[in-house]
């Protein structure tokens, strides 16, 4: 079954946050969060267990436990095992040191194998308090995390991690599988196997205004001709699209806060909120499925509905085409 006819809407609810990426969060506010997306109409709820070892889970799992399974689509992620003991020393996270320095002190193994894979799902499954998984992506095998070695992870999941859902799928325990990740290259790869076939990808940051070009010459058209869907993660580019000033997940440099600055200009000049350019941008591809957008306040649930939902004219697109802040192959919402 492909993504688009898995996923229930347009808009997920990203869990990273939390795991109390970048802050810690106190639980009252991570429920609401959740509540907010529920009662928005959200059913999609996107989680790993990477996400503060264990921490987004768990709370994701307490305030859906509530809500009728039939009702919702989950996905979680392998890659990472959430061990009983605590972590000593700091945490070797590749371009991501200190991201979840708040979340659950949890020692966390990074493996890819059969048996690792086989124990996240079933560990993920007690943290989320269900008894099935909808989507399982197999994630961060890509060089953002393991640098050159990045290739050998790559082969411990594709002779574990991705036989082993392969199989999940074909028994009915899933509903799909697939990679999650914050680069290109990896998808590429397992689109070019003969076997195993993921459904989809969860591709995180890479295709948003900020930064499409990549994914959209080498990964898409491979994907639109095989019939593979796509979530975006991270549509706001970590936040900096989103009044924050993360991108890639650290303080933007200066060349991407010039280039948002333009961005909102152009917007406001429209009228247009730059939460539904982002949001719209990326849904205006064929391959997309849905977009995931954390939040980690309540009220940030609406805007992204509201966003959603905002009528932007195509004069905002064309602008932004003629401007060369999109690419000229990228298609734009209502074929402006």
């Amino acid at each position: 079954m492909s993504l688009h006819e898995i996923l229930p809407g347009k808009l997920g609810f990203g869990t990273a946050p939390l795991g109390n990426m970048f802050r810690a969060i106190p639980d009252a506010e991570a429920a609401a969060t959740v509540e907010a997306a529920w009662q928005q109409g959200v059913r999609y709820y996107d989680t790993a267990p990477f996400y503060g070892a264990g921490l987004a889970e768990e709370r994701l799992g307490e305030v859906l436990a509530a809500k009728p399974r039939d009702e919702y689509v989950l996905s979680t992620k392998v890659g990472r095992v959430v061990l009983d003991e605590h972590e000593t020393a700091a945490r070797d996270l590749g371009e991501k040191g200190g991201l979840f320095e708040h979340g659950n002190p949890n020692r966390m193994l990074h493996v890819w194998t059969a048996d690792a894979t086989e124990r996240s799902i079933e560990d993920s499954l007690r943290r989320l308090r269900t008894d099935r998984l909808d989507i399982v992506w197999v994630h961060d095998i890509a060089q953002d995390f393991h640098g050159d070695a990045w290739l050998q992870k790559f082969e411990e999941a594709r002779t574990g991690a991705f036989r082993v859902l392969s199989r999940l799928r074909d028994e009915g325990v899933i509903g799909a599988w697939g990679l999650g990740v914050n680069r290109t290259e990896p998808i590429e790869l397992t689109l070019a196997l003969d076997e195993p076939r993921p459904d989809g990808f969860l591709l995180a940051g890479r295709y948003t205004l900020l930064d499409h070009e990549h994914a959209l010459t080498r990964l898409l058209p491979v994907a639109q001709a095989q019939g593979v869907g796509m979530v975006v993660g991270g549509p706001y580019s970590s936040g900096v699209l989103a009044g924050g000033t993360h991108f890639e997940y650290q303080e933007a440099p200066a060349h991407i806060v010039e280039r948002v600055a333009r961005l909102k200009g152009l917007a406001a000049e429209h009228g247009v909120s730059i939460k539904a350019a982002a949001l719209q941008f990326s849904l205006a591809h064929p391959v997309t499925a849905s977009v995931v957008a954390g939040a980690t306040k309540p009220g940030r649930i609406a805007e992204d509905t509201a966003a959603l939902n905002e009528t932007v004219p195509a004069a905002f697109w064309q602008e932004l085409r003629a401007e060369g802040l999109v690419s000229p192959a990228a298609p734009l919402p209502n074929n402006a």
